[in-house]
């Protein structure tokens, strides 16, 4: 039977390298046999994206399966080093099933048995010093995926953690400023590669909480201040928590209810560049004052004649 790597993929025939790669990763993290342990219609279909990839992602490998895959049945004469020419020529292609005639002592069979990928695979892109199915190609390991899980106040300033992967520490510098759902990759941490090929990636996806005292909004961050009545009328110096700190501001006389300032620099570190912070926007909420004695009533109705 002949395989679709491009259908495997689910991609189209057209595609780039970066939409091949994307689709793949996307798959092998769905059906990764360490989440799917009991899956065999998984197992297969993880080792079939695999062998579409290995193909696919490989410019010379998939020229030739773009050439020869689909009428891999009619290329029956193979010559210098494994080049098929005039694979129409055989009107009597149908008259063999599974094994086409013996050319120049290389016999290519089509069948999905007890090895992980299949022989067309292994035949036309297998690495030298074997034949038939005793060829080793080198298989890239796959990539994994994780997501760790942080507060807002663990990324103010970089700092180190240890992770533990399938038993393995690996130890990563986390940077500040990282965004939610921003995914980093850690070379050479996913799966181990076979036959000598390279390891896989790990991507870790960061998810990062909120803080009850501020908004992120890249960059920038955004908090509200209660002010008493008497200090938005009259003016006054009040202190407020940043996330490095408490600072002192002053406050205008006649400031009004949902009023806004903005302080340079106390925002949020900006990923990956040193010393740089966003901004933090403070808006002002007015506090009315309750529970009034008789003598306030007074005062305040003198004001408000007063203000008439």
């Amino acid at each position: 039977m002949f395989i679709d790597y491009y259908k495997v993929l689910g991609v189209d025939k057209k595609a780039t390298e970066q939409e091949i790669k994307s689709a793949y990763r996307k798959l092998a993290r769905k059906l990764h046999p360490d989440l799917n342990p009991n899956d065999k219609d998984a197992k297969r279909k993880f080792q079939e994206i695999n062998e579409a990839n290995e193909v696919l992602s490989d410019p010379e490998k998939r020229k030739k399966y773009d050439q020869y895959g689909e009428n891999w049945k009619h290329a029956e004469e193979y010559q210098n080093a494994g080049q098929y020419q005039n694979a129409g020529q055989y009107q009597n292609a149908g008259q063999y099933q599974g094994q086409p005639p013996d050319q120049g002592g290389q016999t290519f069979t089509w069948s999905q048995g007890e090895g992980e990928f299949s022989d067309f695979f292994e035949s036309l892109f297998g690495s030298m010093g074997g034949t038939g199915r005793g060829r080793q190609t080198r298989y890239r390991g796959e990539d994994y995926s994780a997501e760790l899980h942080l507060d807002m106040t663990d990324i103010i300033e970089p700092h180190q953690r240890t992770l533990t992967l399938h038993g393995d520490k690996i130890r990563i510098t986390i940077p500040a400023g990282i965004e939610n759902d921003q995914t980093i990759k850690i070379a050479g941490h996913g799966g181990k590669g076979r036959n000598g090929g390279p390891n896989g990636d790990l991507y870790i996806t960061f998810k990062i909480g909120g803080h009850p005292g501020f908004r992120r909004d890249g960059n920038n961050l955004h908090t509200t201040i209660s002010l008493d009545l008497y200090t938005a009328v009259l003016g006054g110096e009040i202190t407020v928590d940043t996330l490095n700190g408490k600072v002192k501001l002053k406050v205008k006389p006649e400031t009004q209810n949902g009023s806004k300032i903005k302080l340079k620099g106390k925002g949020f570190p900006v990923y990956k560049s040193k010393g740089e912070y966003g901004d933090l926007y403070i808006t002002y909420m007015v506090q009315i004052p309750v529970n009034l004695t008789d003598r306030q009533r007074e005062l305040f109705t003198e004001l408000s004649k007063s203000y008439k």
